[in-house]
Protein backbone atom coordinates (compact mmCIF):
# COMPACT_ATOMS: atom_id res chain seq x y z
CA UNK A 1 0.00 0.00 0.00
CA UNK A 2 1.08 3.36 -0.36
CA UNK A 3 -0.61 6.91 -0.05
CA UNK A 4 0.44 10.57 -1.80
CA UNK A 5 1.26 13.25 0.28
CA UNK A 6 1.79 17.17 -1.15
CA UNK A 7 4.73 17.64 -1.74
CA UNK A 8 5.10 20.90 -0.13
CA UNK A 9 3.54 19.26 2.87
CA UNK A 10 6.42 16.77 2.90
CA UNK A 11 9.35 19.66 2.27
CA UNK A 12 7.91 21.45 5.39
CA UNK A 13 8.06 18.47 7.77
CA UNK A 14 11.32 17.37 6.23
CA UNK A 15 12.75 20.74 6.94
CA UNK A 16 11.56 21.37 10.45
CA UNK A 17 12.79 17.92 11.22
CA UNK A 18 16.39 18.99 9.72
CA UNK A 19 15.80 22.11 11.57
CA UNK A 20 15.76 20.06 15.14
CA UNK A 21 19.40 19.64 14.91
CA UNK A 22 19.92 23.55 14.92
CA UNK A 23 20.21 24.07 11.41
CA UNK A 24 19.42 27.78 9.39
CA UNK A 25 16.87 27.47 7.98
CA UNK A 26 18.32 27.83 4.49
CA UNK A 27 20.60 24.86 5.24
CA UNK A 28 17.43 22.65 6.35
CA UNK A 29 15.82 23.56 3.17
CA UNK A 30 18.45 22.59 1.14
CA UNK A 31 18.60 19.23 3.16
CA UNK A 32 14.93 18.89 2.68
CA UNK A 33 14.86 19.74 -0.98
CA UNK A 34 17.19 17.69 -1.74
CA UNK A 35 15.32 14.22 -0.20
CA UNK A 36 12.11 15.51 -1.96
CA UNK A 37 13.14 16.37 -5.09
CA UNK A 38 14.52 12.47 -5.58
CA UNK A 39 10.96 11.27 -4.69
CA UNK A 40 9.35 13.73 -7.45
CA UNK A 41 11.36 12.72 -9.95
CA UNK A 42 10.52 9.12 -8.58
CA UNK A 43 13.77 8.46 -7.55
CA UNK A 44 12.59 6.97 -3.94
CA UNK A 45 15.76 5.10 -2.80
CA UNK A 46 17.08 8.10 -2.33
CA UNK A 47 13.79 10.25 -1.32
CA UNK A 48 12.57 11.19 2.10
CA UNK A 49 13.41 7.40 2.83
CA UNK A 50 16.52 8.11 3.45
CA UNK A 51 15.91 10.80 6.30
CA UNK A 52 16.45 8.31 9.28
CA UNK A 53 19.97 7.18 7.62
CA UNK A 54 20.97 11.48 8.18
CA UNK A 55 19.08 11.84 11.46
CA UNK A 56 21.15 8.93 12.59
CA UNK A 57 24.25 10.18 11.60
CA UNK A 58 23.67 13.17 13.06
CA UNK A 59 22.62 11.70 16.70
CA UNK A 60 25.46 9.43 16.57
CA UNK A 61 28.34 12.17 15.41
CA UNK A 62 29.22 10.54 12.11
CA UNK A 63 27.69 13.66 10.41
CA UNK A 64 28.44 17.06 12.16
CA UNK A 65 25.13 19.40 11.37
CA UNK A 66 26.59 22.54 11.76
CA UNK A 67 30.45 22.06 10.72
CA UNK A 68 30.84 24.62 7.29
CA UNK A 69 32.61 23.24 4.18
CA UNK A 70 36.02 24.86 4.16
CA UNK A 71 38.03 25.72 1.04
CA UNK A 72 41.75 24.62 1.53
CA UNK A 73 42.64 25.26 -2.19
CA UNK A 74 41.60 28.06 -4.67
CA UNK A 75 42.12 29.37 -8.14
CA UNK A 76 40.91 31.37 -10.76
CA UNK A 77 38.89 27.89 -12.77
CA UNK A 78 39.53 25.13 -9.79
CA UNK A 79 38.66 24.79 -5.86
CA UNK A 80 39.61 22.20 -2.93
CA UNK A 81 36.78 21.79 -0.60
CA UNK A 82 37.01 19.88 3.06
CA UNK A 83 33.61 18.90 3.83
CA UNK A 84 34.83 19.04 7.71
CA UNK A 85 31.84 16.15 8.27
CA UNK A 86 28.93 18.10 7.67
CA UNK A 87 25.88 17.52 5.87
CA UNK A 88 26.85 15.97 2.33
CA UNK A 89 23.74 18.27 1.22
CA UNK A 90 25.10 21.31 2.53
CA UNK A 91 28.76 20.72 1.09
CA UNK A 92 27.39 19.80 -2.34
CA UNK A 93 25.42 23.19 -2.13
CA UNK A 94 28.13 24.94 -1.46
CA UNK A 95 30.62 23.37 -3.85
CA UNK A 96 28.30 23.45 -6.48
CA UNK A 97 28.18 26.88 -5.93
CA UNK A 98 31.27 27.16 -5.76
CA UNK A 99 31.82 25.46 -9.63
CA UNK A 100 29.32 28.07 -10.79
CA UNK A 101 30.48 31.16 -10.03
CA UNK A 102 33.73 30.14 -11.38
CA UNK A 103 32.74 28.64 -13.99
CA UNK A 104 30.33 32.04 -14.65
CA UNK A 105 33.66 34.36 -14.82
CA UNK A 106 37.02 31.87 -15.86
CA UNK A 107 34.75 29.47 -18.05
CA UNK A 108 35.41 26.33 -16.18
CA UNK A 109 34.59 25.54 -12.61
CA UNK A 110 35.89 22.45 -11.42
CA UNK A 111 35.71 21.56 -7.16
CA UNK A 112 36.76 18.78 -5.91
CA UNK A 113 35.62 17.65 -1.98
CA UNK A 114 36.41 15.20 0.62
CA UNK A 115 35.60 14.56 3.87
CA UNK A 116 31.76 14.82 3.28
CA UNK A 117 28.86 12.35 3.65
CA UNK A 118 25.89 10.87 1.76
CA UNK A 119 25.08 14.25 -0.45
CA UNK A 120 21.65 12.33 -2.12
CA UNK A 121 21.02 12.80 -5.50
CA UNK A 122 23.70 13.58 -7.95
CA UNK A 123 21.20 15.36 -10.07
CA UNK A 124 20.64 17.84 -7.64
CA UNK A 125 23.54 19.65 -7.80
CA UNK A 126 24.17 19.38 -11.80
CA UNK A 127 20.08 20.88 -11.84
CA UNK A 128 21.93 23.48 -10.10
CA UNK A 129 24.84 24.38 -12.93
CA UNK A 130 21.58 24.00 -15.59
CA UNK A 131 19.61 26.33 -13.84
CA UNK A 132 22.51 28.70 -13.78
CA UNK A 133 22.37 28.41 -17.46
CA UNK A 134 26.03 25.98 -17.62
CA UNK A 135 26.36 22.49 -18.57
CA UNK A 136 26.71 21.14 -14.82
CA UNK A 137 28.75 17.23 -14.01
CA UNK A 138 28.61 15.87 -10.44
CA UNK A 139 29.96 12.84 -8.80
CA UNK A 140 30.50 11.42 -5.72
CA UNK A 141 32.08 8.30 -3.83
CA UNK A 142 29.97 5.95 -1.47
CA UNK A 143 30.73 3.22 1.39
CA UNK A 144 31.50 0.11 -0.48
CA UNK A 145 28.57 -1.26 -1.78
CA UNK A 146 29.72 -3.32 -5.03
CA UNK A 147 31.70 -6.21 -5.44
CA UNK A 148 34.20 -5.45 -8.46
CA UNK A 149 34.06 -7.77 -11.27
CA UNK A 150 34.73 -12.00 -10.51
CA UNK A 151 34.80 -10.63 -6.73
CA UNK A 152 32.33 -11.39 -3.76
CA UNK A 153 33.29 -8.55 -1.58
CA UNK A 154 31.94 -5.04 -1.18
CA UNK A 155 34.83 -2.80 -2.24
CA UNK A 156 33.79 0.46 -4.26
CA UNK A 157 30.57 2.51 -4.01
CA UNK A 158 27.64 2.71 -6.06
CA UNK A 159 29.72 5.71 -7.15
CA UNK A 160 27.00 7.89 -9.38
CA UNK A 161 27.89 10.19 -12.15
CA UNK A 162 25.01 12.94 -13.35
CA UNK A 163 25.34 15.32 -16.46
CA UNK A 164 23.13 18.06 -17.74
CA UNK A 165 22.91 20.06 -20.52
CA UNK A 166 20.14 22.57 -22.26
CA UNK A 167 18.51 22.16 -25.16
CA UNK A 168 16.03 24.59 -26.96
CA UNK A 169 12.99 22.97 -27.66
CA UNK A 170 13.47 19.99 -25.57
CA UNK A 171 13.54 19.24 -22.37
CA UNK A 172 17.18 19.57 -21.42
CA UNK A 173 19.33 16.08 -20.99
CA UNK A 174 19.40 15.00 -17.59
CA UNK A 175 21.84 11.61 -16.62
CA UNK A 176 21.52 10.45 -13.58
CA UNK A 177 22.84 7.08 -12.86
CA UNK A 178 24.44 4.51 -10.38
CA UNK A 179 27.82 2.74 -11.86
CA UNK A 180 26.31 -0.30 -10.06
CA UNK A 181 23.34 -2.06 -11.32
CA UNK A 182 21.47 -0.21 -8.69
CA UNK A 183 21.81 1.67 -5.89
CA UNK A 184 21.56 0.24 -2.46
CA UNK A 185 17.95 2.14 -2.60
CA UNK A 186 16.35 -0.21 -4.92
CA UNK A 187 17.45 -2.68 -2.65
CA UNK A 188 15.90 -1.59 0.42
CA UNK A 189 12.81 -0.50 -1.28
CA UNK A 190 12.56 -4.28 -2.19
CA UNK A 191 12.91 -5.28 1.08
CA UNK A 192 10.18 -3.08 2.33
CA UNK A 193 7.88 -4.25 0.15
CA UNK A 194 8.73 -7.83 0.43
CA UNK A 195 9.73 -8.21 -3.36
CA UNK A 196 12.31 -10.69 -4.98
CA UNK A 197 15.16 -8.47 -7.09
CA UNK A 198 15.20 -9.26 -10.54
CA UNK A 199 18.25 -11.60 -11.16
CA UNK A 200 21.91 -9.91 -12.06
CA UNK A 201 21.42 -7.15 -9.48
CA UNK A 202 23.52 -8.63 -6.72
CA UNK A 203 24.80 -11.18 -5.20
CA UNK A 204 25.24 -13.30 -1.86
CA UNK A 205 28.10 -13.92 0.58
CA UNK A 206 29.33 -16.31 -1.77
CA UNK A 207 29.63 -14.45 -4.86
CA UNK A 208 26.58 -16.09 -6.78
CA UNK A 209 23.66 -14.04 -8.04
CA UNK A 210 20.34 -13.83 -5.95
CA UNK A 211 17.35 -12.19 -6.05
CA UNK A 212 17.12 -11.93 -2.15
CA UNK A 213 17.22 -8.01 -1.00
CA UNK A 214 17.25 -9.34 2.83
CA UNK A 215 19.93 -11.43 2.54
CA UNK A 216 21.74 -9.40 0.67
CA UNK A 217 21.18 -5.92 2.82
CA UNK A 218 21.48 -8.12 6.13
CA UNK A 219 25.09 -9.32 4.77
CA UNK A 220 26.20 -6.39 3.76
CA UNK A 221 25.70 -4.59 7.39
CA UNK A 222 27.62 -7.48 8.97
CA UNK A 223 30.18 -7.16 6.38
CA UNK A 224 29.45 -11.15 5.86
CA UNK A 225 30.17 -10.74 1.58
CA UNK A 226 28.03 -10.21 -1.25
CA UNK A 227 27.01 -7.01 -2.45
CA UNK A 228 25.33 -5.31 -5.35
CA UNK A 229 27.30 -6.05 -8.85
CA UNK A 230 28.76 -3.17 -11.33
CA UNK A 231 26.52 -1.71 -13.91
CA UNK A 232 26.68 -4.71 -16.57
CA UNK A 233 26.13 -7.41 -14.04
CA UNK A 234 28.43 -10.56 -13.29
CA UNK A 235 31.52 -11.70 -15.12
CA UNK A 236 32.26 -10.21 -18.66
CA UNK A 237 29.37 -11.45 -21.20
CA UNK A 238 26.95 -8.31 -20.37
CA UNK A 239 30.45 -6.32 -19.46
CA UNK A 240 30.00 -5.79 -16.01
CA UNK A 241 33.80 -4.76 -16.36
CA UNK A 242 32.78 -1.42 -17.61
CA UNK A 243 30.37 -0.51 -14.43
CA UNK A 244 33.20 -1.66 -12.61
CA UNK A 245 35.61 0.71 -14.48
CA UNK A 246 33.68 3.91 -14.37
CA UNK A 247 33.04 3.44 -10.69
CA UNK A 248 36.79 3.40 -10.37
CA UNK A 249 36.89 6.53 -12.33
CA UNK A 250 34.61 8.04 -10.12
CA UNK A 251 36.60 7.25 -7.23
CA UNK A 252 39.99 9.13 -9.06
CA UNK A 253 37.95 12.19 -9.82
CA UNK A 254 35.98 12.25 -6.58
CA UNK A 255 38.50 10.50 -3.65
CA UNK A 256 41.87 10.30 -5.05
CA UNK A 257 42.03 13.91 -6.81
CA UNK A 258 40.24 15.48 -3.72
CA UNK A 259 43.49 13.64 -1.24
CA UNK A 260 40.40 12.28 0.12
CA UNK A 261 39.11 8.67 0.66
CA UNK A 262 38.70 5.67 -1.84
CA UNK A 263 36.94 2.39 -2.21
CA UNK A 264 36.44 0.48 1.03
CA UNK A 265 38.10 3.98 2.96
CA UNK A 266 34.92 5.27 2.27
CA UNK A 267 33.02 4.06 5.25
CA UNK A 268 30.99 4.97 8.47
CA UNK A 269 32.11 2.39 10.38
CA UNK A 270 35.59 1.76 11.84
CA UNK A 271 37.45 -1.33 11.92
CA UNK A 272 35.63 -2.60 15.50
CA UNK A 273 31.97 -1.38 14.36
CA UNK A 274 32.92 1.33 15.76
CA UNK A 275 30.90 5.15 14.55
CA UNK A 276 33.50 7.73 12.69
CA UNK A 277 33.06 9.93 9.87
CA UNK A 278 32.45 8.36 6.57
CA UNK A 279 34.99 10.56 4.29
CA UNK A 280 32.76 10.73 1.64
CA UNK A 281 34.36 12.91 -1.54
CA UNK A 282 32.74 14.52 -4.45
CA UNK A 283 33.37 16.25 -7.80
CA UNK A 284 31.97 18.96 -9.72
CA UNK A 285 32.36 20.71 -12.81
CA UNK A 286 30.47 23.28 -14.47
CA UNK A 287 31.37 24.54 -17.91
CA UNK A 288 30.32 27.92 -19.81
CA UNK A 289 29.23 26.90 -22.71
CA UNK A 290 29.99 29.94 -24.76
CA UNK A 291 33.49 29.61 -24.08
CA UNK A 292 33.14 26.72 -26.38
CA UNK A 293 30.02 27.31 -28.71
CA UNK A 294 27.69 30.05 -29.08
CA UNK A 295 25.18 29.39 -27.18
CA UNK A 296 22.26 28.60 -29.26
CA UNK A 297 24.36 27.03 -31.83
CA UNK A 298 24.66 24.60 -28.77
CA UNK A 299 20.63 24.07 -27.71
CA UNK A 300 20.26 23.58 -31.31
CA UNK A 301 22.34 20.85 -31.88
CA UNK A 302 21.32 19.41 -28.57
CA UNK A 303 17.80 19.71 -30.23
CA UNK A 304 19.00 17.64 -33.06
CA UNK A 305 20.36 15.36 -31.15
CA UNK A 306 17.85 14.38 -29.14
CA UNK A 307 15.74 14.67 -32.22
CA UNK A 308 17.66 11.35 -33.70
CA UNK A 309 17.36 9.72 -30.63
CA UNK A 310 13.95 9.54 -30.15
CA UNK A 311 12.96 9.60 -33.96
CA UNK A 312 15.11 6.65 -34.95
CA UNK A 313 13.51 3.22 -35.51
CA UNK A 314 11.75 1.86 -32.71
CA UNK A 315 11.78 -1.49 -31.39
CA UNK A 316 8.62 -3.85 -32.03
CA UNK A 317 5.67 -3.26 -29.72
CA UNK A 318 7.72 -0.46 -28.20
CA UNK A 319 5.67 2.93 -28.37
CA UNK A 320 8.23 5.47 -27.41
CA UNK A 321 12.23 6.07 -26.95
CA UNK A 322 13.29 8.39 -24.45
CA UNK A 323 15.79 10.43 -23.39
CA UNK A 324 17.64 10.71 -20.23
CA UNK A 325 15.87 12.74 -17.88
CA UNK A 326 12.71 12.71 -19.70
CA UNK A 327 10.50 10.23 -17.24
CA UNK A 328 11.82 12.02 -14.45
CA UNK A 329 10.83 15.11 -15.55
CA UNK A 330 7.25 13.88 -16.46
CA UNK A 331 7.70 11.92 -12.86
CA UNK A 332 7.62 15.18 -11.26
CA UNK A 333 5.11 16.85 -13.19
CA UNK A 334 3.12 14.26 -12.32
CA UNK A 335 3.73 14.19 -8.40
CA UNK A 336 3.40 17.93 -8.14
CA UNK A 337 -0.53 18.03 -9.48
CA UNK A 338 -1.40 14.44 -7.55
CA UNK A 339 1.16 14.33 -4.31
CA UNK A 340 4.12 12.17 -4.04
CA UNK A 341 3.96 8.36 -3.20
CA UNK A 342 5.31 6.79 -0.56
CA UNK A 343 4.80 3.19 1.00
CA UNK A 344 3.75 2.60 4.46
CA UNK A 345 7.25 1.55 6.03
CA UNK A 346 7.82 4.93 4.67
CA UNK A 347 5.25 7.01 6.24
CA UNK A 348 5.50 5.04 9.52
CA UNK A 349 9.12 5.24 9.84
CA UNK A 350 9.02 9.74 9.13
CA UNK A 351 6.10 9.39 11.60
CA UNK A 352 8.40 7.80 13.67
CA UNK A 353 11.19 10.49 13.29
CA UNK A 354 8.63 12.99 13.59
CA UNK A 355 7.59 12.19 17.21
CA UNK A 356 10.81 11.05 18.60
CA UNK A 357 12.12 14.82 17.30
CA UNK A 358 9.07 17.30 18.74
CA UNK A 359 7.85 18.02 14.74
CA UNK A 360 3.96 17.80 14.27
CA UNK A 361 3.67 14.92 11.87
CA UNK A 362 0.24 16.39 8.88
CA UNK A 363 0.14 13.03 7.41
Amino acid sequence: MAQTINDEILLQFIQQVFSTFDLTQRDAQICAENLVLADLRGIPSHGVARLKRYVDGMKNGTILPLARPRVIQDHPCTAAVDGCAGLGQIVGHFASQLAIDKASTSGVGVVTVRNSNHYGIAGYYSQMMLEAGLLGISMTNSAPLVVPTFGRDMIIGTNPISLTAPAKRNKPFFLDMATSVVPRGKLEVYDRLGKTMPEGWAVDELGRVTGDAANVLKNMVARAGGGILPLGGAGESLSGYKGYGLAVLVDILCGVLSGGAYADLVDSKGPQGEHQPANVAHFFMALKIENFVDRNTFCEKMDDLIDRLKNSARAKDEPRIFIHGEKEQERYEKHKREGVPLDDKTVQMLQTIGRERGVTVPF
